[in-house]
């Protein structure tokens, strides 16, 4: 079955309320050159060290994760967002429930 992304000009609801414990990860669109994905994390959930393959932005949208990267480990709260250059290893660990909004930019240079 395929993964139904957003359309072109369809308005997206981000964060999930009371609805966030019983939501999963979801890709909201994706493209040839760019995917952003609302990432679903509960309390106590880690993401070990990854990559991704082009730059990326993270943005917490409820709760608090705490995100490693460059070699040091900081807090991000809703409305706090952090940029990566593509490849750069990182790792993620809820502190709370969780939402966060992942953009990557797959395009080829």
């Amino acid at each position: 079955m395929a993964i139904q992304h957003a359309e072109s000009g369809e308005i997206i609801s981000l964060p999930l309320g009371a609805s966030l414990a019983s939501s999963k990860t979801t890709t909201l669109l994706k493209t040839a050159d760019l995917e952003v994905i609302r990432l679903v994390l509960p309390a106590g959930k880690e993401i070990p060290s990854h990559k991704a393959p082009g730059e990326i932005t993270v943005q917490c949208l409820e709760g608090r994760v705490a995100f490693t990267a460059h070699d040091k480990t900081q807090d991000l709260a809703p409305g706090q967002m952090l940029y990566l250059t593509a490849g750069e290893p990182h790792a993620l660990k809820a502190g709370e429930d969780s939402t966060v909004l992942v953009t990557i930019l797959l395009s080829k240079k």
